[in-house]
C-alpha cells in the first residue's frame, strides 16, 4: 500500500525540571544573562500578582478569578516574544503576556470586578490588543480575521491567539486553524495545555498523542513545546512568529504546562484530582527551574529574590489602590453603550435601575 503523507512532531526543551540545560544549542537571547534576570523578574511579578488577586477575590473585593498559578513561562514566554506591532488575542489568563505587553493589574482587577472599563488597556502595545474573551475559543476566530486583515494590508504583522487545551476542542479553534491554513494567513494560535479543561482531565479531552498534531490537518507547523521551560517556550514562540511574518504561514504551538491552582476562585479542583498529582506537578513547576538556571549562572541569588519580592508588592499595593480608588460608573452606563438608540423596553429597565439607585443613595 503506498502511503499519501506522513508527520511527525518536534518536542522542544533546553531546561528540565530542575533547571539544567538538556541541550548546548541556547538561542541567542538566553545567552544575554541581563535579559533571561528580566524574564524571572515578570514571571515572578505575575506570580506576586496572581497570590494578590485571589486574596482580593476571598475578601470579596473582586469577582470570579481566573488563577495563571504555573502559566508563568507560557506567558512571559508567548509576549516577550511577540513585536510590539503584533496583535494578541487572548483568553482569560494570559496575564504575564499581558503585563509585558503594557496591561496594567488595575485594569485587570476592574474587568474581573465587574468594570468593563478595565478592557480599554491604556499603554502601548496592549492599547491595539483584543480583550479579554470569556466565551471558549472565540478570540481564535478574531486572530484569524486579524490575520487576513494583515495580509490583505501586506503588513508584516502576526494576529497570536492562546487557547486551553479544552477549549482546542471547540470547533471556533478549528475554524480559525483552517481558514490560517488554506489562506497562509500569519495566525499563530498557541495551545496552553495545562492539562485540566475544569474538571476535564487531558487524557479524555482528546485521543491525539499530542495536541499540536491538531494544526497538521489544517497544514500548519506544528510542535509540542515544555511549556514550563521558558527558554523553549520563546524560541518556539519566536520560530514561529518570523515564519508568519515572512509569509511561510502559521503555526500550531502546543505548550505542556500544568494549573496548579483551581480553574477559577468558583472552582474547588480538590474534587476531581489527587493530592499526589499536584505536588509532582509542583516538581515541575517554571520558577524553579529558571531561578536554579540562574543561580548556577550566578546572576541571581537569595539577595536578590527577596528585594525584587519587596519591589512587586509594593508595585502592587500600589495597584490595588489604583483599583480600590477607581470612582464607580452611574448604574446607567450598562444601558448607554449598546445601542445607538435605546429600545423601549431596555429604556424603562434604565429608567427602573436609575429610579432604585437614587432610593439606595
Amino acid at each position: 500500500m503506498s502511503i499519501a503523507a506522513k508527520f511527525e512532531i518536534e518536542y522542544l526543551q533546553y531546561l528540565d525540571a530542575e533547571g539544567k540545560q538538556v541541550r548546548d544549542d541556547l538561542p541567542e537571547f538566553a545567552k544575554n544573562l541581563d535579559h533571561m534576570v528580566e524574564l524571572y523578574k515578570l514571571m515572578m511579578s505575575t506570580r506576586v500578582f496572581d497570590a494578590k488577586s485571589v486574596a482580593l477575590q476571598r475578601t470579596g473585593k473582586l469577582g470570579t478569578y481566573a488563577s495563571c498559578l504555573g502559566h508563568e513561562a507560557a506567558h512571559v514566554g508567548i509576549g516577550s516574544a511577540m513585536k510590539p506591532e503584533d496583535v494578541f488575542a487572548p483568553s482569560y489568563r494570559e496575564y504575564g503576556a499581558q503585563l509585558y505587553r503594557g496591561v496594567q493589574p488595575r485594569e485587570v482587577y476592574m474587568y474581573w470586578g465587574g468594570d468593563e472599563r478595565g478592557n480599554d488597556y491604556q499603554k502601548e502595545p496592549a492599547r491595539h490588543d483584543f480583550a479579554w474573551s470569556v466565551p471558549i475559543a472565540t478570540q481564535c476566530l478574531h486572530a484569524a480575521g486579524s490575520a487576513l486583515a494583515f495580509k490583505i494590508r501586506n503588513e508584516p504583522r502576526v494576529a497570536v491567539c492562546t487557547i486551553g487545551d479544552g477549549g482546542s476542542s471547540k470547533g471556533d479553534f478549528y475554524g480559525a486553524i483552517n481558514i490560517a491554513g488554506a489562506q497562509n494567513l500569519p495566525l499563530v494560535a498557541v495551545i496552553v495545555n495545562n492539562q485540566w479543561a475544569i474538571s476535564v482531565p487531558r487524557k479524555i479531552q482528546s485521543g491525539a498523542p499530542t495536541l499540536a498534531q491538531k494544526g497538521i490537518a489544517a497544514g500548519l507547523y506544528s510542535i509540542q513545546v515544555d511549556g514550563n521551560d521558558i527558554i523553549a517556550v520563546r524560541k518556539a514562540m519566536e520560530d514561529a512568529l518570523e515564519r508568519a511574518r515572512t509569509g511561510k504561514g502559521g503555526s500550531v504551538l502546543e505548550l505542556v504546562t500544568y494549573r496548579l491552582s483551581d480553574h477559577t476562585t468558583a472552582d474547588d479542583a480538590r474534587r476531581y484530582r489527587g493530592e499526589q498529582e499536584v505536588k509532582d506537578a509542583w516538581a515541575k513547576e517554571p520558577m524553579k527551574r529558571l531561578r536554579n538556571w540562574l543561580v548556577a549562572k550566578k546572576v541571581w541569588d537569595d539577595k536578590k529574590e527577596e528585594a525584587w519580592k519587596a519591589e512587586c508588592d509594593e508595585w502592587m499595593d500600589n495597584e490595588v489602590n489604583a483599583y480600590l480608588e477607581t470612582k464607580t460608573q452611574p448604574v446607567t452606563a450598562m444601558f448607554d453603550y449598546t445601542f445607538a438608540e435605546v429600545p423601549a423596553d431596555l429604556a424603562k429597565q434604565r429608567d427602573l435601575a436609575l429610579s432604585l439607585d437614587k432610593k439606595a443613595h
